[in-house]
């Protein structure tokens, strides 16, 4: 195979952890179960190494012994950066295309928030300020329910199901302190009890690979669904940084919006700046600038005076301990003014960047909004007559 021809490139070292990786891959597709497999793909590097391992050794089978189903399943918070989101759908494709034609037991999904947890819909239609690390309100919805409910999908279906994520401990203290404590819990298994999903095992087959090594090995090793990494070199460079995990835990949230300059959602506003699309703009995609600055512009009005109200979703005016007023969601004035920007953006740059759908959930809101506050206003003035 060309992958095994490719170990001539690399260092002992390197050599013999692909050689674990691949071993404890084997191992655990052979056990005498038919639980499957689900594959979290971000589009981004260490995700695309574990597709390619699992393609690989899928291939490597007698067809006889590929009997367990893979799952490769990626999510689109729709509002994902326009590069990367293109890059996961074509990349997607052709694992498709890979699978039909090789006839290998894989499938790909692409999840996506409900309509009422889209990011414009509370936004714009509900009023949520944008999104910050004290009020991170988008990627329980946007990413973490999308996936899970596929993956509690397919356990019910199945009893359980092993979902295998490209986590490996040199990418943060917080990700290596994990891995030994899922280490310690399990004396060594490879197979974790995920934390929050019920009949899903947790297999991290790259754990101890550097990030050095992970890009020698793209570089090096065609891809097995035809082709090579190039385009996702090429998407790296051009965004000097690195993507948002798939995340289906709440202890992963932290990897969602870090300060790094990660690509993710175009329109974070928990980073300070986007670095990512920041780099897109640089390296020559300048129909991302205007996209820059309606993110940039989502931050700067957050906390103006008079862009939101007195009185919480639920009505109430809530102070903290020190006395300080916290405030509501975006007055209905705002809302208005974000949503005409966000069409003028649109026919701007000429994209799609918000749905019939969503536009049509987000006056539905306002009409509620609307509705609700007159009524307030009327109990507030009535005059009770004895």
């Amino acid at each position: 195979m060309q992958a095994i021809a490719a170990l001539d490139l690399f260092d002992d070292d390197l050599v013999q952890k692909l050689a674990d990786c691949r071993r404890e891959l084997r191992a655990e597709y052979q056990e005498p179960h038919d639980h499957p497999w689900i594959i979290g793909y971000s589009g981004g590097k260490d995700s695309t190494v574990v597709v390619h391992l699992v393609l690989e050794l899928l291939l490597d089978l007698p067809r006889s012994e590929r009997r367990r189903p893979v799952h490769i399943v990626a999510n689109d918070t729709l509002v994902e950066s326009p590069l990367v989101v293109g890059h996961i759908k074509r990349t997607m494709a052709r694992f498709d295309e890979a699978a039909a034609a090789l006839r290998l037991p894989v499938e790909t999904r692409i999840t996506a928030p409900k309509l009422d947890h889209g990011f414009w819909v509370n936004l714009i239609g509900r009023g949520y300020p944008a999104p910050s690390r004290s009020f991170r309100w988008c990627t329980d919805r946007m990413k973490i329910q999308p996936t899970s409910d596929y993956i509690k999908q397919q356990a019910s279906q199945t009893g359980e199901v092993i979902l295998l994520l490209g986590v490996r401990r040199e990418e943060s203290a917080a990700r290596a302190a994990r891995a030994l404590r899922y280490d310690r819990e399990s004396g060594g298994a490879r197979l974790n009890a995920h934390n929050d999903l019920t009949g899903c095992w947790v297999f991290r087959p790259i754990l101890d690979l550097t990030t050095d090594e992970v890009w020698e090995f793209l570089g090096a090793t065609p891809a097995p669904w035809g082709g090579s990494h190039a385009e996702l070199v090429q998407l790296y460079r051009n965004a000097q940084g690195g993507e948002c995990p798939v995340v289906t835990q709440k202890s992963d949230v932290p990897s969602c919006g870090t300060s790094s300059s990660r690509f993710g959602c175009w329109t974070c506003t928990v980073v300070a700046k986007d670095r990512s699309l920041e780099g897109f703009v640089e390296a020559g995609f300048a129909e991302f600038g205007p996209l820059l600055a309606f993110r940039d512009w989502l931050v700067e009005i957050r906390d103006q005076d008079g862009r939101r109200s007195n009185r919480r979703r639920n009505g109430e005016v809530t102070h903290l301990p020190t006395g300080e007023l916290v405030r509501g969601p975006f007055t209905i004035e705002t809302r208005r003014e974000i949503l005409d920007r966000l069409l003028a953006l649109q026919e701007q740059v000429g994209q799609a960047l918000i749905t019939k759908d969503e536009l049509q959930r987000i006056r539905a809101i306002w009409a509620e909004d609307i509705a609700t506050h007159a009524e307030r206003m009327t109990k507030r003035h009535s005059v009770k007559t004895i």
